[in-house]
């Protein structure tokens, strides 16, 4: 078939890289930024330059993080490298927007996936208390977002990035006297990404 997208869903952060940001180092920073901004980019670009030698129109989606959109505490490389991968959305968008490509991205909250139990615990009443919506979000969800901004229904959509939260970032409750996030299950490892 005819090129037409892309969904950029490279990216993550091990939990070794949540830490204090006095104690991460350039190997950790350099190895998120290319996790999850590099990875985007370059394909983005290859993506969009093939789109603009056969003269189509395209959607380009990345998936960013409510941690590019707010404070990250403990978390800041993560949240650095997510928050550029919206400020290079925007201006790929500004960019490709007369080769009639548009470029977006989401930017889901909590969302119940394997990667996220590593750390995410349940409970269900700490939900209910930080999202707004009362529940973390289903990966279907997010690819809702995903396949809306893939289609023509946002065909006059280009440079944004939605929050795709539950309205987490509406309440914005979710972090403790001690400014790490109350999702995180284990105190042992609450104590050692604060040392």
């Amino acid at each position: 078939g005819e090129l037409y997208g892309l969904v950029n869903v490279a990216g993550g952060a091990a939990p070794a890289t949540w830490m204090p940001s006095t104690r991460v180092t350039r190997e950790d920073w350099r190895a998120l930024f290319t996790q999850n901004v590099e990875t985007m980019f370059f394909m983005s670009q290859a993506v969009a330059a093939e789109l603009k030698s056969q003269s189509l129109p395209g959607s380009i989606v990345s998936i960013s993080s409510i941690s590019g959109m707010n404070t990250a505490p403990f978390h800041i490389g993560y949240g650095t490298a997510k928050a550029a991968l919206v400020a290079a959305t925007r201006t790929m968008a500004v960019e490709l927007a007369t080769d009639n490509i548009r470029v977006n991205a989401i930017a889901p909250g909590v969302t119940a996936t394997p990667a996220s139990g590593t750390y995410v615990d349940d409970d269900v009443e700490r939900d209910r208390r930080a999202i707004a919506m009362g529940r973390r979000g289903r990966p279907e969800e997010q690819a809702g977002a995903i396949l809306f901004l893939l289609s023509d229904l946002s065909s006059y959509i280009t440079g944004q990035t939605i929050l795709v939260d539950g309205g987490l970032n509406l309440k914005w409750t979710h972090m403790g006297a001690d400014h790490t996030s109350l999702f995180l299950k284990d105190d042992t490892f609450r104590a050692a990404i604060t040392r």
